[in-house]
């Protein structure tokens, strides 16, 4: 090979000093996608955890009324052809009015093949699985196949992941490939694929649209100015437009559900929200929790801490983390202590946003090899140790595996229950009606009075037998025998009653 003459001129790559220079690539998805088998059957092998546990939950009747229930009445609703409604929430409840989440009628086509909650389970692990891949993908390009594998598993076996898998299925699901990609591609410099694959987040709940405003100011810092502000615009617009219009012209208040987690006098998590609170409410609310109750009490700086410790906090070296802020925030200011924790499924949408800045932050010392394999083996080591906290570890408990043989009596006794008849029930029986009943739950106020069939598991624990105590639930069964019911039977702790006349 000559050299060039002297005098003449070559084209050079231009340089990078950091994460932050990157050079806008024109393809929505990069290249060579699937030449890492590994990566397929690794995330394949995800897949097949994911579904197992949550499927396996259901089967031995531990998924909730709240929220499996709700969502399988979302989704069959999408599948009879209607806009969605929900029984548990209240009767004829529309579900428009309570999150802004009109994605899940991707789901409907799915459920009218396989007409089961067993089809929002295994969509959920899908999806989930879905945002490893281009994560691993793209970590693959930048820091090799070895340490792309290393990041994947991390990924894979997260906490917060492990956390929505183990509960139910929820509407944050879609976000989770949606973030994936558009992080994926602000890391490869591609900004307007990132912009176009953040803008559905609209369609998946009403306060990611603040998540798609973060995503284009970083866009906007990388380079991309006009196009950034116009993708952060949109986000911070969709949001408004949820919560100040859409939501409340569906709700029968005519207001948005829960002012009352932001400072406000609304109605929490009911069917409706009462009195509305008004803006200023509000914002001073908001105002006196950013300045002193955004990390206390303990759970919430517990929660930041385990948010970043899975990437040895070097997450926070990249601008990208700062994605997750729209999403800390509001769990932080909420009311409702249930937000601030570890359980549930409230951090899956920031898993796939810490991975992608730990990606970042790593290609940025991939120099420094020693640095690079440190902190993968360290992020490994507490991926590892924090699994046995979180629901992945019931796959190796063999309680997960044995079959009560109450199940049988409980199922025996939901067949004597006709198709489309209307039922009250508790909490974890709630599931496994919803397929082919107008089913509520049992004790609580807003359930559709005099339903046609009671059915009622009282030996449940007591830290799942919400809403109602042992006694309250004794008393509403017995009040309901004396005001037209009658048992059809009373076995192993289950009370099947039916309505005369």
């Amino acid at each position: 090979m000559q050299a060039p003459p002297t005098g003449s001129t070559t084209r050079r790559p231009p340089q990078q000093s950091g994460p932050e220079r990157r050079v806008p690539q024109p393809y929505l998805l990069p290249p060579s996608v699937g030449s890492a088998w590994w990566v397929w059957g690794l995330a394949g092998a995800f897949f097949i955890v994911y579904a197992t546990l949550s499927v396996r939950i259901h089967q031995r009747i531990l998924s909730n009324s709240y929220d499996l229930g709700i969502f399988e009445q979302v989704v069959r609703s999408y599948a009879d052809g209607h806009l969605p409604v929900s029984e548990l929430k209240a009767p004829g409840f529309p579900v428009l009015g309570d999150h802004f989440s009109p994605v899940l009628a991707l789901v409907a086509p799915f459920y009218w093949v396989w007409r089961t909650p067993v089809t929002l389970l295994v969509v959920q692990a899908a999806l989930v699985t879905a945002g490893m891949l281009p994560l691993t993908f793209w970590a693959r390009r930048a820091l090799g196949s070895g340490p792309a594998a290393v990041i994947a598993t991390c990924y894979g076996l997260s906490w917060g992941v492990a956390s929505a898998i183990g509960f139910d299925f929820h509407e944050v699901a879609f976000a989770v490939p949606l973030l994936a990609l558009s992080l994926a591609a602000l890391g490869d410099g591609r900004l307007r694929a990132a912009a176009y694959w953040a803008l559905p987040l609209l369609l998946v709940k009403e306060d990611l649209g603040l998540t798609v405003a973060a995503i284009g100011l970083v866009i906007a810092r990388r380079g991309s100015r006009r196009l950034g502000l116009g993708t952060a615009a949109a986000g911070a617009a969709g949001s408004l437009l949820a919560v100040l219009v859409v939501l409340p012209a569906f709700n029968p208040s005519g207001d948005f559900a829960y002012w009352s987690y932001l400072g406000g006098p609304g109605g929490g998590s009911g069917g409706g929200s009462g009195d509305g609170a008004s803006a200023g409410t509000v914002l001073a609310g908001l105002l006196y929790k950013g300045t002193v109750g955004l990390v206390t009490p303990e759970a919430k700086a517990t929660t930041l801490v385990l948010v970043l410790a899975p990437t040895l906090f070097l997450a926070l070296r990249s601008s990208l983390v700062w994605v997750a802020v729209p999403t800390l925030v509001w769990r932080f200011v909420s009311t409702n202590s249930v937000h601030w924790g570890t359980a549930y499924h409230y951090s899956l949408v920031l898993m796939p946003i810490v991975f992608a800045a730990f990606v970042e932050a790593l290609a940025a010392r991939r120099a420094q090899e020693g640095s690079v394999r440190r902190y993968l083996l360290g992020a490994a080591a507490v991926c590892l140790l924090l699994v046995p906290q979180f629901p992945f570890w019931q796959l190796v408990q063999p309680a997960t595996w044995r079959t009560d043989p109450r199940l049988a009596v409980a199922h025996r006794l939901m067949d004597r229950i006709p198709d489309g008849a209307t039922v009250q029930a508790s909490t974890l029986l709630v599931p496994q009606l919803t397929n082919r009943t107008t089913v509520a739950l049992f004790g609580w106020e807003p359930s559709r009075p005099d339903p046609q069939w009671i059915l009622v598991d009282t030996w449940t624990p007591w830290n799942k037998r919400w809403p109602l105590t042992t006694e309250i639930e004794q008393n509403r069964l017995n009040w309901h025998r004396a005001h037209g019911y009658r048992d059809v039977a009373d076995e192993d702790g289950y009370v099947l009653l039916t309505r005369t006349g």
